[in-house]
């Protein structure tokens, strides 16, 4: 049989460390031919990774993959108009790239991070080659721009919305991460209801198996770890959970300490507010920078809770964060800081303690009852996280739902 081939579009893509590598990795290993059509790795802090520059390379293969790379500026500084620079310049560079992967393909995916822009290559694409388009709705425009760059002004607010729901439409399917953000794209498009799927964001099955680390074990005992992981950004919270942290540790829970794994735009705003809080010198409060996902699961074996939060917003609500998955396969308790479906999703499998977004009280409360619940009680809620991550969130199912969505059977 003809192997079946998949063009997939996407600005970030290996060595920057998106779930795309893995989805890529999977429709390999299941026999599916894939090309990318990509941009040129800076994110998250804007430079350009070792051994990449402006001008290259433009493309590579790597284990089975054809790698084209497009260019674009680089989010430097991460500063508001340099982010919209980078968001505007690879999709438009793209448009000029989209002759370059030699198909045919099968099928165009589009993994459709922010911006919704990245979308416009693979719909040009789609429409030179006669080939459906699907995009993975995974954050929803321009909702998650104004989570980025606040523009108050309603014109571009009317042009922001209508740029966006020009892109979804132009799709031929869209993938919505939760029934809520599904219902939301039906109303916003028009499409119907057989047009837009939900498929949930898989983790990947290495977030499952602990990695005791000895000397992190040793440099962060005597303390109950609170362990946060991912992408520092306006959307994710992170203010309420530094300010809750200090509450509850002026309250009496000293023990409480917050490990903050990752990086991004709002690095150096948090580990300032860390400062004025009395956190950083307390040592209440660690910023242990970026590590691969692979590594990720040194944190959250030595964790005691796992902390997930979002910005009140009910369009953020929208969607289940990625990280919710891998925390829930880790086994640990998870402390909740949002609304919307995560909430909902954490409360349904009874594996924590949830708290409205932004409130500062209600998560240091949490907190507080959290560190002082007996080992057996928070080993049962980590327990009941890992059976919803078995129902739910196991990437084997999900992946071939995707390729079912994707490459659906001949017709005879």
């Amino acid at each position: 049989m003809e192997q079946r081939r998949i063009l997939v579009v996407t600005q970030h893509y290996w060595p920057e460390q998106f779930r795309i590598n893995d989805i890529v990795a999977g429709f390999v290993a299941d026999g599916i031919g894939v090309d990318v059509l990509c941009g040129l790795p800076n994110y998250p802090r804007g430079e350009w990774y070792p051994g990449y520059r402006y001008t290259g390379p433009r493309y590579e293969e790597r284990d089975g993959v054809r790698i084209w790379r497009a260019g674009e500026i680089p989010r430097r500084g991460n500063s508001g108009p340099m982010i919209f620079l980078n968001y505007v310049s690879w999709p438009l560079f793209a448009l000029f790239s989209v002759g370059r992967p030699k198909g045919p393909y099968d099928a165009v995916f589009c993994y459709n991070t922010s911006p919704v822009l990245m979308a416009l290559p693979a719909l040009l694409y789609g429409r030179l080659h006669h080939v459906p388009v699907t995009t993975y709705v995974l954050d929803l425009w321009p909702e998650n721009l104004y989570s980025v760059l606040p523009v108050k002004s309603r014109f571009w607010q009317r042009v922001a919305r209508g740029v966006s729901d020009w892109h979804y439409r132009r799709a031929d399917r869209l993938i919505a991460m939760s029934e809520s953000l599904r219902a939301r794209l039906l109303q916003r498009t028009g499409k119907p209801e057989g047009a837009v799927s939900v498929i949930p964001q898989y983790c990947e099955d290495f977030y499952a198996v602990p990695q005791p680390d000895d000397p992190l074990a040793r440099q962060f005992a005597g303390g109950f770890n609170l362990v946060f992981t991912g992408n520092f950004s306006p959307a994710q919270g992170l203010d309420t959970v530094l300010k809750a942290l200090a509450e509850a540790r002026r309250q009496g829970a000293r023990a409480l300490r917050l490990l903050l794994v990752g990086d991004g735009m709002s690095r150096e705003a948090l580990e300032a507010l860390a400062g004025e809080l009395g956190l950083l010198a307390e040592g209440a409060a660690v910023f242990c920078g970026s590590v691969p996902p692979g590594e990720v699961p040194r944190y959250t074996t030595l964790a005691d809770a796992l902390i997930v939060s979002l910005n009140a917003s009910e369009d953020l609500g929208l969607t289940v964060p990625a990280k919710l998955a891998s925390y829930m396969a880790a086994k640990k308790p998870i402390l909740a800081s949002m609304d919307g479906e995560g909430r909902a999703a954490v409360e349904a499998a009874g594996c924590g303690l949830a708290s409205a977004a932004c409130d500062v009280e209600g998560l240091a409360r949490n907190m507080r009852a959290l560190a002082r619940m007996p080992d057996e009680q928070r080993a049962a809620l980590g327990q009941k996280a890992f059976a919803w991550y078995e129902a739910h969130y196991r990437r084997a199912g999900l992946l071939r739902q995707l390729e079912k969505t994707l490459l659906p059977p001949r017709e005879a």
